[in-house]
């Protein structure tokens, strides 16, 4: 499957639109999206979207969705294996949830692929504690989790998040929550992130809007691994991406997160992504400026930044993709930029010795297009509009 996705990724490159501007040209000017994608270029597909958006049965088929992930979250399963849950109202109880909920699937112990009859604003009462080998898939409706407390995957695995909104998330109030038909535990309350990894394995969060939270848009932390996040579109928002918990939690040294195709749009501030201790592929994104740093970190961790758009804003001192939390002893740390398309002045300050190549196994290896290409690979991220009985 992936040999045949990456052939079909690759021959769609051929015929793409190639940009001739030089890298670090300082007489960018900021222009529309649009601007920067001729008309040939708006139907190319990166190699996720080439393995299932041209498929017209896509709404019959939906489960093989769980095939196309690519890095080091390629493996998640979601709910393949499991029935279809069709979610009907968007009412929510934290402590006794009832069928056609969007909670009452997420806790059952069974996989379920989960999926929407209609457009729906969800506003949980308490944060929404997933269960293992489950997919929320928003394919075919608008489907957004906003105004109160969003999602937690603590202690889980195989989760797949797809084709929703998640935004303006508030903190968790302390109290019960259900987090299996069985289980209802008291909760100390969440953060307002719209995304919360803990402890948590083989996770795949693809084609969603986030932002506007209170605390961050994704956090992976507390050992977590095997994560991919690809095809989402994060706007307006200060903290948008923690990968690790603080600078004495070692534990995250297993950490291994892919972040792909991912368009990091307007009114960001920082960690894009910030990382601590363990392992993060960062490539083929596209970042619209921001306001303080795009990559970040601390506690030695290893980054990899391939093939990326970095465009930088105009303020003279905000011209740097990368920013160090430390005040010495970085220079052993490995963070490499390769490929990397820099725009408006924008500079990425490497660091350290030997490989940096991301440690992929079988199938979590994929092709990284030329930097040049992220515009047209990236025009899609975010929720899809999708129809039933048409190509996605």
């Amino acid at each position: 499957m992936a040999s045949l996705r990456h052939s079909v990724f690759l021959a769609s490159l051929v015929s793409i639109f190639v940009f001739t501007s030089q890298a670090n040209a300082d007489d960018y000017e900021a222009q529309p999206l649009s601007s920067y994608l001729p008309s040939n270029t708006q139907s190319v597909l990166n190699t996720i979207d080439s393995c299932w958006r041209t498929d017209s049965n896509w709404a019959s088929n939906r489960q093989a969705l769980a095939d196309c992930a690519v890095g080091f979250g390629q493996a998640a399963l979601g709910g393949k294996y499991g029935d279809i849950y069709v979610v009907t109202t968007p009412d929510d109880d934290p402590i006794n949830p009832k069928p056609g909920t969007l909670r009452y699937g997420a806790i059952q112990t069974e996989p379920l692929w989960i999926i929407f009859d209609e457009d729906m604003v969800i506003a949980l009462e308490n944060e929404l504690i997933m269960n293992s080998f489950k997919t929320i898939d928003g394919r075919g409706a608008k489907v957004e989790i906003a105004n109160g407390p969003c999602l937690t995957i603590e202690g889980v695995s195989h989760v797949i998040i797809h084709g929703i909104s998640i935004h303006d998330c508030k903190p968790g109030k302390q109290g019960l929550v259900r987090s299996t038909p069985m289980h209802v535990g008291e909760r100390q309350g969440s953060d307002g992130d719209a995304i919360a990894v803990f402890a948590s394995s083989n996770i795949w969060i693809d084609h969603c809007f986030l932002a506007s939270c209170t605390d961050g848009l994704i956090d992976v932390i507390h050992a977590s691994t095997s994560v991919t996040i690809s095809n989402n579109y994060f706007s307006q928002h200060d903290k948008v991406m923690l990968l690790g918990h603080n600078d004495e939690y070692t534990a995250d040294k297993v950490m291994k997160v892919t972040v792909v195709f991912n368009h990091f749009g307007t009114g960001l501030v920082q960690r894009l992504p910030r990382v601590r201790f363990g392992y993060a592929h960062v490539a083929n994104n596209r970042y619209d400026q921001w306001e303080m740093y795009a990559i970040g970190g601390s506690a030695d961790p290893t980054i990899f930044s391939e093939a990326n758009y970095f465009i930088a804003p105009d303020d003279a001192y905000a011209k740097e993709v990368t920013k160090r939390e430390v005040t010495g002893g970085w220079k052993n740390w490995k963070w490499r930029s390769s490929r990397d398309v820099f725009m408006n002045g924008a500079y990425f300050i490497q660091s350290g010795y030997g490989s940096c190549a991301p440690p992929y196994a079988g199938d979590q290896s994929f092709t990284v297009a030329p930097g040049s290409l992220v515009p047209a690979l990236t025009s899609d991220a975010g929720p899809l509009s999708c129809i039933t009985g048409k190509v996605c």
